[in-house]
C-alpha cells in the first residue's frame, strides 16, 4: 500500500515523519522553504469527519461541501461520505450524501456535485443530496481532484496512472497522459478555456532513489495550464511551488493554492510570483474558497477537522 501512495500521490499529511509521509516523498522531491505567517482561523470543525480531504463552495446553493474518505484511500468499502456546512462553519448535514467508497475532489456544474472516487465520478443533485449520475472511468487507479466547466464537462485527475480523464455527457475519455505532460497530476481548476493541472511532484521514477532520484535537485509540484482545445500547455511559473492540492482563482488573474507537502497556503500571482499566506501544522489538503469574503476553507485529512482562514488582508 505504501509503494502505491509513493507512486501516487500526499493525499495528506502528517507528512514529515510519518510512513504515509515518507512513502508520498519517495516520489517527491521538497521545493525550497517560502517561509509563511501563522494565521488564526476564524472556525474550526473538529468532529463529523473521518479523513476529510476535499472542500468545495458551491455559490449557487451557497453551501460548503466535504468529502470524507473514511477508510483506506483506495478501499471499496462504501464508509464514503459527504457533508453540508454553512460558510460560517456550522454542520448543516453531516452524511448529507453517502453510497461513495473514498471521495476526495468536489466541483459542481448545473446544479449537480461530483465527486471523484477511487475509479468513479459520481454525481449528486444539490437540491435533494440524492446520486444522479456515476462514471466508470476505465483505466483509472487513483481518481483524485475533479474540475468542472459551466457546460458540464469534468475532467478528474488520476496520480498513479499519471493521466488526466474528460467526461461528457455519461462518457471518458483521456485528456492528456504521461508523467513527462501531466508530472505526479493532482490539482485541477477549469478556468475559461485553459484547464489549470497542479502537480505533487514529478512523475516517480521506477528504482530512482527516495528523495526524488537523480538530476531533480529541489524541484517541486508545478502548475500548468493545458489549452481545452489544443491540449497545448504552459508553464504558469517557473518558481517552487510544493506539493500541490487544491487551486482556486484569487479573482485578479492569480490562484491561491495548498502545499499538502509543506503544510502551507501559497499565492501565486498572475505574473507567476510565489508567496505564503498562512502555514499549518498539518498538510492541508483540497479546499474551498469563498471569494465575496476571502475565506479559504481548508480539510486536514490527518486531524479529521475542517477550518476556515481569512485571507482579505493577505490578498490587499
Amino acid at each position: 500500500m505504501l509503494r502505491l501512495l509513493a507512486g501516487a500521490l500526499a493525499l495528506a499529511t502528517a507528512l514529515g515523519s510519518t510512513a504515509l509521509g515518507n512513502a508520498v516523498l519517495a516520489g517527491t522531491a521538497l521545493a525550497q522553504p517560502i517561509t509563511a505567517p501563522d494565521l488564526t482561523p476564524v472556525w474550526t470543525l473538529t468532529t463529523g469527519f473521518a479523513s476529510p480531504e476535499s472542500a468545495f463552495y458551491d455559490a449557487a446553493s451557497n453551501a460548503v461541501f466535504v468529502s470524507s474518505i473514511n477508510g483506506q484511500i483506495l478501499e471499496k468499502d462504501g464508509n464514503g461520505y459527504i457533508s453540508r456546512l454553512s460558510p460560517d462553519g456550522k454542520v448543516v448535514a453531516e452524511k448529507w450524501a453517502t453510497g461513495v467508497d473514498a471521495p476526495k475532489g468536489l466541483r459542481s456544474a448545473r446544479g449537480v456535485l461530483y465527486a471523484a472516487d477511487i475509479d468513479t465520478v459520481v454525481g449528486f443533485d444539490i437540491k435533494s443530496g440524492k446520486e444522479v449520475s456515476r462514471t466508470k472511468i476505465d483505466g483509472a487507479v487513483f481518481l483524485n481532484d475533479l474540475a468542472t466547466a459551466p457546460e458540464g464537462t469534468i475532467y478528474v485527475s488520476d496520480s498513479t496512472a499519471l493521466k488526466i480523464f474528460e467526461v461528457r455527457n455519461g462518457t471518458a475519455s483521456v485528456f492528456v497522459e504521461g508523467g513527462d505532460q501531466v508530472e505526479q497530476p493532482n490539482g485541477l481548476l477549469v478556468d475559461g478555456g485553459r484547464l489549470i493541472l497542479g502537480s505533487v511532484g514529478p512523475a516517480p521514477v521506477p528504482g530512482a532513489p527516495r528523495g526524488g532520484g537523480a538530476g531533480r535537485g529541489s524541484v517541486a509540484g508545478h502548475l500548468f495550464a493545458f489549452d481545452r482545445k489544443t491540449k497545448q500547455r504552459t508553464l504558469l511559473t517557473a518558481e517552487p511551488v510544493g506539493g500541490i492540492d487544491g487551486i482556486e482563482l484569487d479573482g485578479r488573474g492569480g490562484l491561491i493554492v495548498t502545499d499538502v507537502i509543506g503544510q502551507r497556503l501559497l499565492h501565486v500571482s498572475k505574473a507567476g510570483k510565489v508567496t505564503a499566506l498562512a502555514k499549518f501544522t498539518a498538510g492541508g489538503a483540497d479546499f474551498g474558497y469563498l471569494p465575496a469574503q476571502k475565506r479559504a476553507v481548508v480539510p486536514f485529512l490527518s486531524s479529521n477537522s475542517v477550518a476556515a482562514y481569512d485571507l482579505a488582508a493577505s490578498l490587499k
